[in-house]
């Protein structure tokens, strides 16, 4: 048993050679932020990113799920790139995240349903006076 264990870790502490190397087939990790090529025009990303930031989600995990530049959503979010314009948007998708909410929340009944819609009716009230 000590021989086997053994062996197992003196292989893993071998140095890394042509061999090694030739035979490993993953795939290099991707940049930070990355995890396939964009295919979306400038007006696409500008349109995903406010959709995505209406759904809190973080820049980080948007580049990650769509390949949009971290820096340019970030830009976006700080309000440095299209700051007349992103603003509108992010409100345009909050609006249809708080409509679609509202009737999901429709399949609940008596005070389950109210209670969702007074915390869905807050939060998005919170999210608007930001």
């Amino acid at each position: 048993m000590f021989n086997f264990a053994f062996s197992l870790i003196a292989a893993k502490n071998e140095p890394m050679n042509s061999e090694n190397i030739q035979c490993d087939t993953r795939t290099p990790s991707p940049p930070y932020g990355y995890s396939r090529e964009c295919t979306h025009s400038r007006e696409e990303q500008i349109h995903i990113v406010a959709q995505f930031h209406a759904h809190k989600i973080r820049p980080s995990r948007i580049a990650y799920r769509v390949g949009i530049d971290i820096a340019f959503i970030e830009e976006l979010i700080a309000g440095e790139t299209e700051p007349e314009r992103f603003p509108g948007l992010v409100a345009h998708y909050r609006r249809q995240r708080y409509h679609q909410r509202m009737r999901d929340s429709n399949t609940r009944r008596a005070i389950s349903r109210y209670e969702q819609q007074q915390r869905i009716e807050r939060e998005f009230i919170q999210e608007t006076d930001l």
